[in-house]
């Protein structure tokens, strides 16, 4: 099959988008990431439009959980085992983040003089920060099979 110079195939893009990760309840996790990607990036940058002198520190971490929403939410629906190592690697550092920043916030309120996203382990979001990478490290754990498989294959 001849191609002319400026075509390309939908094969290659194919490949790398969708896959097990993003199937069945993969599609609910990544939908859930997003909306807490835009959640956490919005008040983020509210808040360090606005007031960022009050608590550099809390809306500066709110910013770092807002990218690592949206750097998981872009690695969990991509295919392929770099993707899905990127989406073990940003969901586990969310849960990091959570446990850190939860526990400080606990245990010396006054290093937050200002809640973040994670702080005392996401109340102010219903405990889902907290949450969430859990079963986001489950799902990813059932899928670590996919991972590998031919269909993953970057």
């Amino acid at each position: 099959m001849r191609r002319s110079p400026g075509s390309s195939t939908d094969a290659p893009a194919k490949a790398n988008v969708g896959g097990p990760l993003s199937e069945g309840p993969g599609r609910l996790l990544i939908a859930v990431y997003g909306v807490f990607a835009l959640a956490a990036t919005a008040r983020a940058a509210f808040q360090i439009a606005t007031k960022f002198s009050e608590a550099p520190v809390a809306y500066s971490l709110t910013a770092v959980a807002a990218l690592v929403y949206v750097f998981a939410t872009v690695s969990l629906s991509r295919s392929g085992r770099r993707w899905y190592a990127l989406s073990v690697a940003a969901v586990g550092l969310e849960l990091l983040g959570v446990l850190a920043v939860g526990t400080l916030s606990v245990v010396d309120p006054i290093l937050f003089p200002a809640d973040t996203v994670w702080s005392v382990y996401g109340r102010g979001y219903g405990f889902v920060p907290l949450v969430l990478p859990v079963l986001g490290l489950w799902w990813l754990y059932r899928q670590r099979a996919a991972a590998s498989g031919e269909r993953m294959e970057a």
